[in-house]
């Protein structure tokens, strides 16, 4: 059945207004209007008419100049909190230690750390031998490496075993595909290689002159593939691994904690398969731990002549095993840790003398400490309602210590280095929080929401303490669920700003995370991508409920395919919300996954659906943000993009936008914003992306009406 796009004339010439100064007349200021040209798409005899198809045309300038454009109206539309965003611009930098400096950590002969000049963007990444006294040597200065550049990211280094050299990934556009440069740290010379279109990460064998990588394909962006490169000789790089598979999306390269194995990892959405060669063999061959099967996932740690396979085989909460370095295959795997219906194990971490195993119970994480000796076991007490708390970065093997990291939505991030012996901990570094910020003036709160169908949806809260609940408080709720991504309470001192001006900030635990296990992702994607909307319009309508706030004072975030949450939802109840924020938003659900050329579409069918299949297609098509805009009232939405984003295609969320102001009935103001010198991930330095922040702020506190 053909689908119509109807164009109210009342939508169609929209007029929008500014107060450009408080107190001034009204300006009428005219949204830019993109040209409609229709494109019939047609799959399963079901013909959609896209009128914007053609954005999809980065090198078009007409869709340049219309995304300036767009800028330009947004820069107006908001030109009357111009000076709020220079306030809260200065907020959110003021709350930062310009000159800080990280926790560092052993390894190899060094600590490493890494620090930030005064108004520095960029980090310095630094080490010094044997001891912390000793002198400092600069291995990345990025600050100067940046300087020349709109947009510059380090995905990544990886230091030789001898010390000397030091590989590093560098994207300079935002599209996530790096080049390998190389640092003799000797001379201090950097020194370019040919490769580029390389995954983020680089990895040394112990012949200190063998680099690893992954290979990106160009246009779908791929990791598909594995080569080494010999430093010493500078030939061709040797591609050692293909994957022919185009559903497993992910191929990366990494190296066990005790530098003895390399170990390559193809993944695709519910399944995987390793491959491992000795560290000290590069010229060998890469061999298969367990091949491949359907559904099956593991992962792998050496641990002293054995491997520790932590598994989802007849174990839906995966279950821990091991296995004899000689004989990997499936076969010979037994339990070290078995199934739990109710807990999630998420990772692990290996030591000579113990083990630690990172869970999930009842939505938080606990930390699990086990003697390897004496089988004695404890787990690490943490006190507060809602946390987040995970194991944290352990280089070394013969060490008694664990390294942590802890973090509530009222405790700044904080590191922690435990005895696992003694039970003693010592809090190595705590995010300095600057200004009058004191977390005794806030209040964290876990509430189980309903949801239509009888399940409990867990919702965190954060608020200023001595808040009324009077259904009368602005309230920014977040959402993402999907891929598994569990939402965990975090410490953002960005909150303090909306907290102070009497916000309540909340999430959503919504299924399509793994929030509560792994059936939590199961119930919130393919057939039953549903329940991660209905799940956030109950959570919303719970908390009004609860007289945290009202339908004219709540507000809706999500980024990325949390941005396809908010764009579903607000189709669904667009009055329930005052202002939504979709950030680079995945919102043009079924043309994208019916187009193979564009990145990461092939890989995601287990995530979505494969909308080849009419099932698919059908269901996919009844939620999917662009295809459902209708003629309606919608709320205030402001969509953030970036022209190199190589996750969510510039052009969807720009579609989206022309779409809804050709839908909506209302006089409430649709904004885009696109960063033309950013990614997925907006800009780049660490200043500079708290400009976007506060772009955000000032929409939502400016509908909230709060002076």
């Amino acid at each position: 059945m053909q689908k119509k796009i109807i164009l109210t004339s009342m939508a169609a010439s929209l007029i929008l207004f500014q107060n450009c100064t408080p107190g001034s007349e009204k300006t009428h200021i005219e949204p830019p209007k993109a040209k409609m040209k229709e494109k019939h798409l047609i799959m399963h005899g079901d013909t959609r008419i896209d009128h914007y198809y053609y954005m999809n045309q980065r090198d078009n300038p007409e869709v340049i100049s219309y995304l300036e454009a767009e800028n330009e109206y947004l820069d107006k539309m908001l030109g009357h909190t111009g000076n709020l965003q220079e306030k809260l611009f200065e907020e959110l930098k003021g709350r930062i230690k310009q000159d800080d400096e990280s926790a560092p950590y052993y390894k190899n002969g060094y600590y490493y750390y890494y620090r930030y000049e005064k108004g520095g963007e960029y980090p310095i990444y630094c080490r010094r031998k044997g001891s912390l006294d000793a002198e400092e040597e600069i291995i990345l200065n990025v600050p100067e490496m940046a300087a020349v550049y709109n947009f510059y990211n380090i995905a990544a280094f990886d230091v030789s075993t001898d010390n000397n050299l030091v590989a590093f990934t560098v994207d300079t556009l935002g599209r996530r595909q790096y080049q390998v440069k190389i640092k003799n740290m000797n001379t201090g010379k950097v020194k370019d290689t040919d490769i580029k279109y390389c995954g983020g990460r680089v990895v040394w064998a112990n012949d200190n002159k063998t680099l690893f990588y992954t290979s990106i394909h160009p246009k779908t962006l791929r990791y598909e593939s594995i080569y080494k490169y010999n430093t010493e000789t500078k030939a061709k790089p040797v591609e050692v691994y293909y994957e022919e598979d185009e559903t497993f999306y992910h191929v990366s390269i990494s190296k066990t904690k005790d530098d003895k194995y390399l170990l390559i990892s193809s993944n695709s959405t519910l399944s995987n398969e390793v491959h491992i060669l000795e560290a000290d063999n590069p010229q060998g061959r890469f061999r298969v731990f367990h091949p491949r099967e359907r559904d099956l996932r593991y992962s792998i740690w050496h641990d002293n002549g054995e491997f520790l396979v932590l598994t989802n085989w007849d174990a839906f909460n995966f279950r821990l095993m091991k296995t004899s370095a000689k004989q990997t295959s499936k076969d010979n795997w037994k339990d070290v840790i078995a199934h739990r219906k109710d807990v999630l194990l998420e990772n692990i971490e290996v030591f000579d003398s113990h083990l630690v195993i990172q869970e999930r119970y009842k939505g938080l994480r606990n930390i699990r400490i086990i003697d390897k000796s004496t089988g004695r076991e404890h787990y690490i007490d943490f006190k507060e309602e809602a946390y987040s708390a995970q194991i944290g970065n352990n280089p070394n093997m013969d060490t008694d210590v664990l390294r942590y990291t802890y973090t509530s939505m009222t405790t700044p991030h904080s590191v922690y280095d435990y005895n696992m012996y003694t039970g003693e901990q010592e809090l190595v570094k705590r995010q300095e929080v600057l200004g009058d910020f004191d977390p005794g003036n806030y209040e964290t709160r876990r509430y189980y929401a309903g949801a239509r169908d009888g399940t409990k949806v867990p919702v965190t809260l954060v608020y200023r303490k001595g808040l009324k609940k009077d259904g009368n408080n602005p309230l920014k709720l977040y959402g993402y669920g999907s891929y598994g991504a569990s939402l965990n309470p975090r410490f953002n001192s960005n909150y303090i700003s909306l907290l102070d001006r009497g916000f309540v900030v909340a999430y959503a635990h919504v299924r399509g995370g793994q929030d509560l296990g792994r059936q939590w992702y199961e119930d919130g994607k393919l057939l039953n991508k549903k329940n991660t909307f209905y799940d956030f319009i109950d959570c919303a309508e719970f908390l009004i409920e609860k007289k945290y706030t009202n339908t004219e004072k709540l507000f809706a975030k999500g980024l990325s395919a949390g941005g396809l949450l908010v764009g579903a939802v607000v189709n669904i109840r667009p009055g329930l919300f005052k202002g939504i924020i979709a950030g680079v938003p995945f919102v043009d659900v079924v043309t994208t996954m019916l187009d193979e050329s564009i990145p990461l579409t092939t890989a995601e069918y287990d995530e979505w659906g494969n909308p080849n299949k009419p099932e698919y297609y059908k269901y996919m098509l009844s939620y999917s943000p662009y295809d459902n805009v209708t003629a309606q009232d919608y709320p205030n939405i402001l969509v953030t993009s970036g022209l190199h984003d190589s996750q969510v295609q510039y052009w969807e969320p720009t579609k989206w936008v022309a779409k809804l102001r050709n839908h909506n009935t209302s006089d409430n103001i649709i904004l885009l914003y696109t960063n033309m010198k950013a990614g997925h991930g907006g800009a780049s330095g660490r200043f500079e992306r708290l400009r976007e922040v506060a772009m955000e702020y000032a929409f939502l506190i400016d509908l909230a009406k709060i002076k």
